[in-house]
């Protein structure tokens, strides 16, 4: 898997060249893998691509499954990771294969280092210049580079040699410059919607979150400051420097803030929201995201603020063919708002009667190397006292038992369900998960295809619908309980089945 900054770990994947068959699958279809090397899997692409051609060129030729004779591969320690190396180079640098169109680099130790980023950008920069390298795209994180080429041009490994080539030749960090814009956007703090999404997440996913039902009140715990008002002051002071865009989905930022100081740090949502509004703005480890659109998430809330992609037209805030607002580097400060106030401006934001206030400028980070030395001092005090706050935190849980979350279903049990009247049809639930709306009372008259139940799963909201025309005759869940695959839900009589007396 190479995920644009971060995703589930993804020990294989799929040859690029068998996509076709995953493409063909359906509901109820078997699949078996077969372990191919990067090696095996470039030759059925090859073969594959010669078979397209000739059919291309009009030449007959029965387009069958190729078996590809398999090796008995054994994975070596280091496989897939195509190179690590330490000496010569500022940061230790890992290139690894992510499928055979892919490679992954990354640079230095899984932490929050912004030379990092830079180097990062360097090296994107350089292959661009170069041109040696068939590049389809470039993906940046905070310390890697995701690399698409084009497999039929240049093997991974090929690709991974030059990489390294260029590696040894980039400039030092201290004189780079970058592009960069001061971005303010309003903020709602604690906005209606986010209040909603902790009340229904307390109510359906986990009741003994210690984030809930205050995410501010525990970002002020577990980074150990005074009052919720501290917590207000370093988010509207904070100055967050951009470090990647689509953190998951549709331009979302993700971004840190320039001054230690102000870096507050909490654990994610465990398990995860399935509900989150378009436009939250949270904070997970020491990151700030603004989520670019409505689905789940695991960030602790702060507020709300304007839209971060415009699929309706061009403004002077998105560029015409850029329907994302930020950029790599861009700083952004908010300036509170009230609900009301940010309800109006995501109305006209995206109609071009609302811009967002955009300040172009450099980042220099030779002038930012300095002014990390001269707080340093206090960064640390910062950072000690934070790091005190959250192992109390932990420890609290431990204390309270609710350290580790254990969901309460046990598919194992069976299900003990009230037996249904001859005559009345039951209506079962889809799959696994929790119920979030109840829509319908014993006595109402439903349609077919009527959302009866709105059930929450999977990060996801899942709508339990009416099988024919009837009356609702009995509800068997309510609201925040835990269902099984094919549990009772609602009793309905048909609509064929009612007499109506005079």
């Amino acid at each position: 898997d190479g995920p644009s900054l971060g995703g589930f770990v993804c020990p294989v994947t799929t040859a690029s060249a068998e996509f076709w068959k995953i493409g063909q699958l359906k509901p109820g279809d078997t699949i078996r893998f077969q372990l191919l090397s990067i090696e095996e899997a470039n030759d059925l692409r090859q073969l594959q691509e010669s078979k397209l051609e000739n059919i291309g060129q009009g030449k007959r030729e029965q387009f069958t499954e190729v078996e590809v004779p398999v090796s008995n591969t054994t994975l070596t320690s280091n496989y897939p990771i195509f190179i690590y190396e330490e000496k010569g180079r500022r940061f230790p640098i890992t290139i690894r294969c992510s499928g055979d169109r892919y490679l992954l680099v990354e640079y230095g130790e899984m932490e929050l280092d912004l030379l990092l980023r830079f180097q990062v950008q360097v090296l994107m920069e350089e292959i661009n210049k170069h041109k040696d390298i068939p590049v389809i795209e470039m993906t940046p994180g905070v310390r890697s580079l995701q690399i698409h080429i084009d497999s039929l041009k240049m093997t991974v490994k090929e690709a991974c040699q030059r990489v390294l080539k260029i590696d040894e030749q980039l400039p030092p960090l201290e004189s780079i410059e970058v592009p960069s814009r001061i971005v303010k956007l309003p903020l709602s703090w604690n906005d209606p919607s986010i209040q909603l999404a902790t009340e229904r997440y307390q109510q359906n996913v986990r009741p003994d979150a210690p984030w809930c039902p205050d995410n501010l009140e525990f970002i002020r715990r577990i980074n150990g400051l005074d009052s919720i008002e501290d917590v207000k002051n370093v988010v509207f002071h904070a100055n967050y420097l951009v470090l990647g865009l689509g953190d998951v989905y549709l331009g979302a930022p993700l971004a840190t803030p320039l001054d230690p100081r102000h870096r507050l740090v909490t654990t994610k949502y465990n398990p995860a929201r399935t509900w989150t509004p378009e436009n939250a703005v949270g904070i997970g480890g020491a990151y700030m995201c603004v989520y670019g659109m409505e689905g789940p998430g695991g960030y602790q809330f702060v507020g709300r603020t304007i839209q971060m992609w415009n699929r309706l037209r061009s403004t002077q805030s998105f560029e015409q063919g850029k329907p994302w607002l930020l950029r790599f580097f861009d700083q952004i400060q908010y300036y509170p708002v009230t609900a009301d106030e940010l309800m109006k401006m995501r109305e006209d934001f995206l109609r071009g009667r609302f811009e967002a206030d955009i300040t172009e400028t450099t980042f220099k980070l030779g002038e930012y190397l300095e002014f990390q030395g001269s707080i340093k001092e206090s960064a640390k005090e910062f950072k000690d006292h934070q790091q005190a706050s959250f192992k109390a935190e932990r420890e609290r849980w431990k204390e309270l038992g609710i350290a580790e979350h254990v969901s309460e279903e046990d598919f194992g049990e069976a299900i003990i369900e009230e037996e249904i009247p001859d005559g009345e049809m039951a209506v079962r639930c889809q799959m696994p998960g929790s119920i979030w709306k109840v829509l319908v009372s014993a006595g109402d008259s439903i349609k077919k295809g009527d959302t009866i139940i709105i059930e929450e799963s999977m990060k996801m909201e899942f709508p339990q619908i009416a099988p024919c025309d009837g009356v609702i005759t009995s509800i068997h869940v309510k609201t925040g309980d835990e269902v099984q695959a094919g549990q009772l839900i609602a009793g309905i009589k048909k609509e064929e089945s009612v007499v109506s007396m005079t």
